[in-house]
């Protein structure tokens, strides 16, 4: 891996943003070590993830794999790329959650996950955090994703999305208390293992 300057990162991140008609073909061709997302065809670099996000992207993997060991549903961590309309090559909304849940293994190939998954878990970082409750949020109801949670590593809460009726059900998580899974029966995460940083 090639070590790159802070300019060279600035110009490989500019190169990619000036557009905003990308699909998911594009999207893969890039040569880039720089991890992207792709919101209604324009570009969106991401960074670096800190100590604490990568703690809880942990915790919160290991826990679901736990409970999933021979189920149908299936846990998948970032970066994992999700074409979420389900169109593929030419899907324009290209995301990559912290962790899904994906129980339809039919929208699931080798590169991504062709549709929504059923969970997304989005853990926010100072400069995520607008785009995760707002663009992303929009972006996962509008697509049916079932459950959506933010998890906010500086509070140390979780903001569970239910969808109901087309709608968004909101339910606020302190970091003492535990988190039954709507879509998934019998699944409880405690949350005092995934703040324990």
């Amino acid at each position: 891996m090639d070590i790159k300057t802070e300019s060279e990162v600035n110009e490989a991140v500019r190169k990619y943003e000036k557009t905003e008609n990308y699909t998911y073909a594009d999207y893969a061709a890039w040569e880039t070590e720089i991890r992207y997302e792709l919101i209604d065809g324009k570009a969106y670099a991401m960074s670096a993830p800190r100590r604490a996000h990568q703690e809880i992207l942990l915790e919160l993997g290991t826990q679901f794999k736990n409970f999933l060991e021979g189920k149908k549903c299936k846990v998948f961590i970032a970066p994992f790329d999700v074409c979420i309309n389900g169109k593929g090559d030419e899907d324009k909304d290209v995301v990559q959650p912290d962790v899904i849940i994906v129980c339809d293994e039919s929208i699931l190939d080798d590169k991504r996950c062709n549709g929504a998954p059923d969970m997304a878990i989005e853990i926010l970082s100072p400069s995520t955090s607008r785009h995760d409750r707002i663009v992303k949020l929009n972006l996962y109801l509008k697509a049916g994703v079932r459950e959506y949670w933010i998890v906010d590593p500086e509070d140390k809460s979780v903001a569970v999305h239910i969808l109901e009726n087309g709608k968004y059900v909101i339910n606020a998580y302190e970091q003492n208390e535990n988190i039954n899974v709507s879509i998934l029966d019998g699944c409880t995460i405690p949350l005092t293992k995934v703040f324990r940083y």
